[in-house]
């Protein structure tokens, strides 16, 4: 049986019980710092908190400590490892290799972050030989590949993000942060560089695209190809956004976990959900409705087509329909979706520029908004990137999660004894001492009643099976009740313990608290070219003369350097 974990993203506490609410068999999270999300931080006691909440259903807790640490930083790195590892995290996700090399941190597991630019069976075989039991692989990589690391490196645990925003940079090589802003991506401070609008001009200084967010990605989306990732040998699903909210969670959660489960449903012999317990919800999960950017499956198949958004890089949410015809201040959609008051709605205006506005009153097809918005007019396409009914569900308790336990009940003439087991195989025990009396009334409906009052808890019964070995004995409900708290501690408590494992030392730390960055600012595989309609291996020939360069709005500008051998572009200062 093959376990398969569907990991997603806490920006905070409540964000990580939401995520486990919905379906996660693990969530990832920063601690108080060295996170490669800086804004995303938290306390060891909230830490320590949701490694209580998850541990529950067998679920996981991965610390995030993946930044590259200054020298003077080390110390303290090292006693944030120690705390976090105390207070019940299952893993930290490092991207410098010098923690590896801490004699106090030698019984700690740490996850190989995607920061160290893992897109190679090479690397991917380096990184086992350091130590690491699982490996983040870069979002570049097709399904073709991951399969082809797999097989070579067959021991480790191939992660592999699904869903979320995407870097135009390989993960790790991404220096134009730090360059423009003074801010290192690598030290968990993205400025967002690729998310600016820029001018693309050619050699001779011709305008090829005005003002357009030329490195701007879609957002991946693989729910369709789960399965053939779980084939290619992933066994870790992770949904990117360690800045998003709570509703955002709950939702892309709840979608990814409904698909993992009918996969596992398709194949009961072959795999396994990593932890215990199934979520139901209130709302029907629709990827569509959360902040997404259009969805791309980026290099899942090769190189795609239309994997970036020049128009914008905000969230244009679902489409739901053309306008059909505006009449006396309203807006009548041509539609079968459901509109209501709040709702937000965006269209692109004949300057291709995003243009949004909220509705204030919803009849049927016929939306009359708080302001009429300029430029709108029939046959304008419309998108909802605000949803008001659907928000207004993931705003109140949505899911509830329970994981099964099979008890078996023993009564013998001088004790009471009831055994647990999870899902998982993990079990629980306790025994009360009985004196036997003898009753001439029905026990049996009573004892399921009282050893089955789970409420309140993260569990229910599946199966009680009873083995009486006296004659009608009469038990207390307060013996019961004693008896299923009892088991139910001695059950929680019991965690197996982690296996220790040693790392050869491998220091990547940086030498001072100044950093010369590169002359390549970015390494993509994205390629503007391509994008464009120009790859040089589809034999279409542009009017443009290279070199390429990218400009902004204050005066800065970038060469584009292409590898057409490799399938690559360098972005250079």
């Amino acid at each position: 049986m093959t376990t398969l974990e569907l990991l997603s993203p806490a920006k905070n506490l409540e964000c990580g019980i939401a995520a486990i609410d919905h379906g996660a068999d693990a969530v990832y999270i920063g601690a108080t710092r060295f996170g490669a999300r800086a804004a995303a931080d938290n306390s060891v006691e909230d830490i320590r908190t949701l490694c209580e909440y998850a541990h529950q259903y067998d679920a996981k807790v991965y610390v995030t400590i993946n930044t590259l640490l200054y020298d003077s930083e080390i110390d303290d790195a090292v006693t944030l490892c120690r705390e976090v590892h105390e207070a019940g995290a299952d893993a930290i996700l490092i991207q410098d290799l010098t923690l590896l090399s801490q004699p106090s941190l030698e019984d700690i597991t740490f996850h190989a972050s995607t920061q160290t630019d893992n897109r190679t069976i090479e690397k991917v075989k380096e990184l086992e030989e350091m130590g690491f039991r699982r490996v983040v692989l870069a979002r570049e990589l097709s399904i073709k590949e991951i399969a082809a690391i797999h097989a070579a490196v067959p021991d480790v645990e191939l992660e592999v993000f699904v869903h979320g925003a995407l870097c135009v940079s390989y993960s790790g090589r991404c220096y134009a942060s730090e360059y423009c802003f003074g801010r290192s991506a690598n030290r968990g401070e993205c400025a967002q560089f690729c998310r600016l609008p820029f001018t693309l001009k050619d050699a001779d200084g011709n305008i090829i695209e005005q003002d357009r967010h030329l490195l701007s990605l879609k957002d991946m989306a693989q729910l369709d190809n789960m399965e053939r990732l779980v084939n290619a040998g992933a066994v870790s699903f992770k949904i990117e956004g360690r800045l998003k909210d709570a509703d955002y969670v709950k939702n892309i959660t709840a979608a990814y976990s409904e698909r993992l489960d009918n996969i596992i449903k398709s194949h009961p012999n072959l795999y396994r959900r990593a932890s215990m317990g199934r979520s139901t919800y209130t709302f029907k999960p629709d990827i569509h409705k959360s902040f997404n950017r259009g969805f791309t499956n980026y290099f899942a198949d090769g190189r795609a087509e239309h994997q970036a958004s020049f128009l914008t890089p905000k969230s244009i949410g679902e489409y739901v329909g053309k306008v059909k015809e505006i009449r006396g201040g309203r807006i009548i959609v041509s539609s079968v979706s459901a509109f209501s008051n709040g709702d937000g709605l965006c269209f692109f205006n004949s300057q291709s520029r995003l243009v949004g506005f909220r509705v204030n009153i919803a009849e049927g097809n016929r939306i009359t908004p708080f302001k009429m918005p300029a430029g709108i007019q029939p046959g304008t396409m419309l998108y909802r990137n605000f949803d008001q009914a659907f928000q207004k569900i993931l705003t109140k308790p949505s899911a509830e999660r329970k994981a099964q336990l099979d008890m078996l009940f023993t009564i013998k003439a001088d004790e009471l004894q009831l055994s647990i087991t999870d899902e998982h195989g993990k079990k629980g025990y306790a025994a009360l001492p009985y004196s036997y009396q003898e009753t001439h009334s029905e026990q049996e409906e009573n004892i399921r009643k009282q050893l089955t009052k789970l409420g309140g808890t993260a569990y229910r019964v599946g199966k009680l099976e009873i083995i009486c070995e006296v004659e009608k004995p009469f038990i207390p409900s307060s013996h019961l009740a004693n008896l299923r708290r009892q088991a139910i501690e001695v059950y929680r408590t019991n965690k197996p313990n982690r296996a220790y494992e040693s790392y050869k030392a491998n220091s990547q730390q940086l030498k001072s608290n100044s950093f010369q960055v590169p002359q390549e600012l970015m390494h993509c595989r994205y390629c503007l070219r391509h994008e464009l309609g120009f790859c040089t291996k589809s034999g279409r020939k542009p009017a443009w003369r290279e070199p390429l360069s990218l400009h902004l709005s204050d005066g800065k500008s970038f060469t584009l350097k292409f590898d057409c051998r490799q399938c690559e572009m360098y972005i250079m200062r």
